[in-house]
């Protein structure tokens, strides 16, 4: 082939010999040039790529065919359920086996103790409070219903005279004492009543002290209350308006009073010896000057009911001038003695809630605890104090005291021994004078070198 004529068509010669002088590599290009010795097994010149005519269509069908390029098999396909194992933790068969023992995949937790305090105690419904009543406990409750009924009965019969007004406010506040005694009784045969948890660290006895709070701001306003109602009626009874109102100061009559009177005196000893109402709000007051009297004396609640109560019932034996003037008065009398304890019953509950501590000589009894621990041969100071009453059965106290060096440990725990009963005898008003306040005292020592 001549590479000078761009226009001459190249020539490939295609060698038929199958002497020995064969390129070794069948179907490639050989060292010659424009030479090409196909394979003798190329497909290029196999009988199935012939195009065959009309005339030989029988032979080329006879021809064996050539090898397939697939590999087609017959494939038989399952008919039972496949199992899906999805979810399902491997190895688990192999959980007690000696392999799994041997390497120590599928090991047990270590067994934990149960929580010395609960998460949370089941709160009672009212079914299962009243399903939970014992008969004496259903007798109190039926009776602070009846008392709250005696209230109702003497504010209805207590028209035209201000004294007996003021007096069904007194047994209004007896009764919602009563009922608070009679729930409290019901709700202290579940353990979520004393048992602390940790949504209640201490239990639901501090409703009880919610529930006194709630009573004292009754006795605050009605004490208001009769306030208003007294400074009315005497602006009326002024100038022209007498006149207008003369039937206001007509007497009572004397059956009407004395019934008033009577059912109030026993409404209120039943409920005092029988409910024991007002015995821990008694207990927080503290009053001085009635301790010395009897037992249902001594509360200031019962006192003032009682002795409003007889002096309501001798009215009707003075005059009619008499009659209304000593009607105000009471009345007044009445309403400054509400306002009165009413605010010494808020203060020493609002301190409860508030987490802080007014009780048995309030700040001078705790000054006088903390001299005395001070006084101590092993105490060097007290760093931190705080004392705090949880309600009306439970007062706490955190002490952080700063110790001298070379007291062991038994040394110690008795200084820690000395230090809660001195608390406890203080302000708790000790074991055997009949004081039922708990003291939980929580000491944390250390010396100068931090330890």
């Amino acid at each position: 082939m001549d590479f000078t004529n761009p226009l001459q068509s190249p020539t490939i010669f295609i060698s038929d010999d199958s002497d020995s002088s064969a390129p070794p590599y069948p179907g490639r290009y050989v060292d010659e040039p424009g030479l090409l010795s196909p394979s003798p097994g190329s497909p290029f010149f196999s009988p199935s790529r012939t195009m065959s005519t009309d005339g030989d269509s029988e032979e080329a069908g006879a021809a064996p065919p050539g090898p397939s390029p697939f590999n087609f098999q017959t494939q038989v396909i399952s008919t039972s359920p496949v199992k899906s194992n999805i979810g399902q933790r491997r190895g688990h068969r192999y959980k007690h086996s000696s392999i799994s023992a041997q390497h120590q995949i599928f090991q047990e937790p270590p067994p934990r103790p149960p929580p010395v305090v609960p998460a949370s105690l089941p709160i009672p419904t009212l079914t299962e409070a009243w399903k939970s009543m014992q008969k004496d406990q259903r007798t109190r409750l039926y009776w602070s219903l009846c008392h709250l009924g005696v209230a109702v009965f003497i504010f209805f019969r207590s028209e035209g005279s201000l004294a007996s007004m003021a007096l069904s406010h007194l047994v209004f506040f007896d009764a919602g004492s009563a009922a608070v005694c009679a729930a409290v009784e019901v709700l202290g045969n579940f353990e979520v009543w004393r048992r602390s948890s940790m949504r209640h660290p201490f239990g639901l006895e501090r409703v009880e002290v919610l529930a006194g709070f709630a009573l004292s701001i009754f006795l605050l306003f009605g004490g208001f209350d009769l306030v208003s109602h007294n400074l009315k009626h005497l602006l009326e009874s002024i100038g022209d308006h007498e006149a207008h109102h003369e039937h206001l100061h007509e007497r009572v009559p004397a059956g009407t009073i004395d019934l008033v009177a009577a059912v109030a005196i026993v409404s209120t000893l039943v409920s005092a010896y029988g409910l024991r109402n007002h015995a821990r709000i008694a207990k927080v007051m503290r009053v001085s000057y009635l301790a010395a009297m009897p037992s249902v004396l001594s509360n200031p609640f019962h006192f003032l009911t009682l002795f409003f109560s007889v002096l309501i019932a001798l009215l009707p034996f003075f005059s009619i001038f008499l009659y209304t003037w000593l009607d105000r008065l009471i009345c007044a009398v009445i309403a400054v003695a509400m306002f009165s304890l009413g605010t010494r019953v808020a203060i020493a509950q609002g301190l409860m809630l508030l987490m802080s501590y007014g009780g048995n000589n309030g700040s001078a009894g705790v000054s006088f605890v903390l001299r005395e621990i001070e006084s101590e041969s092993a105490v060097e100071r007290v760093d931190e104090a705080q004392f705090w009453q949880v309600h009306y059965s439970l007062c706490m106290a955190n002490l952080k005291i700063s110790i001298c060096k070379g007291y062991d440990e038994t040394s110690l725990m008795k200084l820690r021994n000395r230090i809660s009963l001195l608390i406890q005898n203080r302000l708790g008003e000790g074991y055997g004078t009949g004081g039922n306040i708990r003291w939980e005292v929580t000491l944390e020592m250390r010396s100068d070198a931090g330890t």
